[in-house]
């Protein structure tokens, strides 16, 4: 039995950070549970300054002040889940002996929850017990975390958790809790550079789902009210927030689609045109706002529909936005062994129709919108002959011209009560051919694109300086836009942090641009960094070095032959 405890009680949510097919977390983005979270404290009656909010950043380089707020608090929430690890610029998620270091030192209840509760060990166990916590004061959220701290509460007092029933939240609870819950954007350490994840609806709608799916865990699709999700989109907005992605479903197109008895619902656009035209009503000067998944299947089968809608997106939102396709595989066999969403001929489709209405350069420097390709690896019907497969349609989109912004490779992360679950053997069955290839498609593929993307000389906006790489011997700043799967920019140079920069490209890694600020203050620019000026020889540079500082533009006349093209990219 836990002891019951009154309010005003003091509490701590901690932001361990989310990563799921439908939901991304890390910072710069916040993910809507932890705005959730807050807004159900809210309601329950306790006060903003009863909530504390720490990321697992924070508490990294906490202050003495912060861990007494921890040790003092009478309710501690953990939020966590990576269930598509990626690769972090600068944050990293929270590990389990950190998430059993911050049960140890507070004395309150702990509360752990979100993607975490699908499984955290390899046996997929989703109790404390599996985390290394022994303790009666720590309870796991076995369905929604918010659902759960809102129940937790009875009139005034903080109940036993044992008395507690499991459940998932519905749609009005979270059309109330993310209203009250906005504020908590306030207090995450980049605020107001914070990427605010949107929520539209989660849940499955298709009749048989993909072998590995988790979405379908959350039910049939669950839509939010339109009215709902820009009532959220303006309390964010009017708490400071400027950049919002509606990430978080696993179709964007299918929001609020209709059932004509197809596997595959039927979209409708107008629902779309509410929503974008609804958030640019409430936030008229937000610097981002894009989208994440598309069901490549959705868009085949309904293109009249689909194109209508791309159009609402192009419309309304950023440019440099990515519909994120769940491809999977170019295999026939592995798309009908898995019950996946679509034959590779329909992705090709798919891919044409959205280069045709997005590929033109938007203000960010970035095509409007392009695609992006999601593909897994270790699913049942699997071969040698798959991954020739894959790289062959990649190959064929390359050559044809068409852009992709991304390619996403991973092995499958097999859960509880998946069909894929229990078959380890298939993701290790062909590591040594997934690595080679893996890296074929980086060099032979990626490279390229990401040479048509963003050509030498593209000038990209509004990079925001992130982090510095101590380990090389020359200056380096690594940068990204704001925005969906943001492109990394190394600048050569050591630039303030948490700043932004205008940055044009010079060079290309497979997934990363080197860039130098746009545009260059000569006088002050090291030898290095004139060398990268795009269309300027060793020795021009050497020229325009030799001559500084300059009084203006005219006393660089006579350094270059192309003194035009050099004024392109250069400030005095």
């Amino acid at each position: 039995m836990y002891p019951s405890i009154l309010i005003p009680m003091r509490t701590v949510i901690v932001d361990g950070y989310v990563d799921e097919p439908a939901c991304f977390g890390v910072p710069p983005y916040i993910s809507p549970y932890i705005r959730y979270i807050a807004g159900a404290m809210r309601e329950r009656g306790i006060t903003e300054d009863d909530i504390h909010y720490f990321t697992i950043d924070g508490l990294r380089t906490a202050t003495p002040e912060d861990v007494l707020a921890l040790k003092k608090a009478d309710l501690v929430v953990i939020l966590s889940g990576i269930t598509v690890p990626g690769k972090y610029l600068r944050s990293s998620p929270i590990t389990p002996g950190e998430i059993e270091n911050i049960c140890s030192l507070s004395s309150g209840l702990k509360v752990i929850g979100g993607p975490i509760r699908l499984g955290f060990s390899k046996e997929g166990g989703t109790g404390a017990k599996e985390l290394g916590i022994e303790a009666e004061d720590v309870v796991i959220a076995k369905k929604d975390i918010e659902a759960f701290v809102y129940d937790l509460f009875e009139n005034v007092s903080l109940l036993d958790p044992e008395d507690i029933e499991h459940r998932l939240r519905t749609v009005e609870e979270i059309g109330m809790w993310s209203r009250l819950g906005a504020f908590i954007i306030e207090r995450h350490p980049d605020y107001p550079y914070v990427m605010c994840e949107l929520e539209t609806y989660r849940g499955c709608g298709r009749k048989i789902h993909c072998s590995f799916c988790t979405e379908r865990f959350y039910g049939p699709s669950d839509y939010r009210p339109v009215s709902d999700v820009v009532d959220e989109v303006s309390s964010l907005y009017a708490a400071g927030a400027r950049y919002f992605r509606i990430g978080r479903q696993p179709d964007l197109f299918s929001f609020h689609a209709r059932d004509i008895g197809a596997d595959i619902l039927q979209p409708d656009p107008s629902v779309l045109e509410l929503l974008y035209s609804g958030i640019r009503k409430v936030a008229p000067e937000l610097k981002v706002l894009h989208m994440d998944n598309a069901n490549p299947a959705t868009i085949a089968a309904y293109p009249e529909q689909s194109l209508e809608i791309m159009k609402t997106i192009i419309r309304h939102h950023t440019s440099g936005d990515i519909a994120a396709l769940g491809m999977e595989t170019a295999d026939p066999n592995v798309v009908r062994a898995n019950d996946l969403k679509a034959m590779p001929e329909d992705v090709l489709d798919v891919i044409k129709m959205i280069n045709e209405v997005g590929a033109s350069r938007g203000s960010s420097g970035l095509p409007e919108l392009l695609p992006g390709l999601n593909f897994v690896h270790g699913l049942p019907g699997e071969t040698k002959n798959t991954f020739g497969m894959n790289y062959a349609f990649l190959k064929s989109v390359l050559d044809s011209g068409l852009l992709v912004r991304r390619i996403n490779i991973r092995q499958v992360m097999a859960f509880p009560d998946t069909r894929v679950y229990g078959n380890d053997e298939l993701v290790g069955k062909h590591k040594k051919v997934f690595l080679k290839y893996k890296e074929k498609i980086r060099k032979e593929i990626d490279l390229p694109m990401l040479r048509k993307v963003v050509p030498k000389g593209t000038v990209l906006r509004d990079v925001m300086c992130e982090v510095h790489d101590e380990s090389s011997k020359n200056e380096l700043t690594f940068g990204r836009q704001f925005g969906s799967y943001p492109l990394l920019v190394g600048i050569p140079l050591t630039l303030p942090l948490g700043k932004f920069t205008d940055v044009v490209i010079v060079g290309h890694g497979q997934r990363s641009v080197k860039a130098i600020p746009y545009p260059l203050e000569i006088n002050s620019a090291p030898l290095s960094v004139i060398r990268e000026i795009p269309g300027i020889s060793d020795l021009e540079a050497s020229n325009i070095y030799s001559g500084v500082p300059y009084a203006n533009e005219n006393e660089i006349l006579g350094k270059v032959q192309d003194v035009e093209k050099l004024l392109k990219y250069v400030v005095v």
